[in-house]
């Protein structure tokens, strides 16, 4: 059972020491500040930590890798500079491991499979199309999946990628066929009633960047009875 060390104004923290902060990401939240201006999930942490350890002043806060705003799940940031180059050289460098379950309602061709494609983003719609065979200015795509159970009407997925493309895994499983549910943008019939789509960033493991000890997370998943069925 994952556990959440503080649920406070709706923050589920993961894991938390002197550097680092692991959080479950909400649907909708957004990382990072965009053109929205919707308020950023590094400035409601920034808040946290100002708040819980009274801290006068700015916060510092490194942002080291982001999910997109309709997706939930693990995500980790810097609590200082120095652990900040290192963690981005873990997610740079591939040595941090994630783990993403996936609700579709289309079977796969194949229950477990390897999918490379090259990947070409158009900035107009912020949409990226999978190519099967090489392509100018497309991006290598690779990941690993296997459906881990049959909900009836849905199947569950999990995925390892093996790189990191703009939204990789939802383009390379609607290609197959199998769009996540509520992904409207990748040919998913309908929306989920909050606008998420059922894409779960579910594990983070990696080497500390700091004192070099091992970290596993696994992020609990969204409130809902599908994703209950799939425990």
């Amino acid at each position: 059972m994952a556990k959440v060390l503080s649920n406070k104004d709706n923050l589920q923290v993961l894991y938390e020491d002197n550097h680092l902060i692991i959080i479950n990401k909400r649907a909708g939240d957004i990382v990072q500040g965009d053109k929205t201006g919707d308020k950023p999930l590094s400035e409601v942490v920034k808040s946290y930590l100002k708040e819980k350890y009274d801290k006068p002043g700015n916060v510092y806060l490194g942002v080291a890798h982001r999910l997109d705003r309709p997706t939930t799940g693990v995500i980790v940031f810097s609590k200082t500079s120095k652990a900040l180059p290192r963690l981005n050289k873990l997610f740079a460098e591939k040595d941090a491991k994630k783990t993403y379950w996936a609700l579709v309602k289309q079977m796969p061709p194949k229950t477990e499979d390897t999918l490379i494609h090259w990947l070409k983003k158009n900035p107009k719609n912020n949409k990226s199309t999978a190519h099967t065979k090489e392509i100018s200015d497309g991006k290598k795509a690779i990941l690993h999946y296997k459906v881990l159970k049959n909900l009836d009407n849905y199947y569950l997925i999990e995925v390892a990628l093996e790189t990191g493309r703009h939204h990789q895994i939802r383009s390379q499983l609607s290609s197959i066929g199998s769009p996540i549910k509520g992904d409207l943008k990748y040919g998913f019939d309908r929306s989920n009633p909050d606008a998420s789509i059922s894409l779960h960033a579910r594990t983070l493991s990696f080497v500390h960047p700091v004192s070099n000890e091992s970290i596993h997370v696994e992020a609990p998943l969204p409130k809902d009875p599908l994703w209950d069925a799939c425990l």
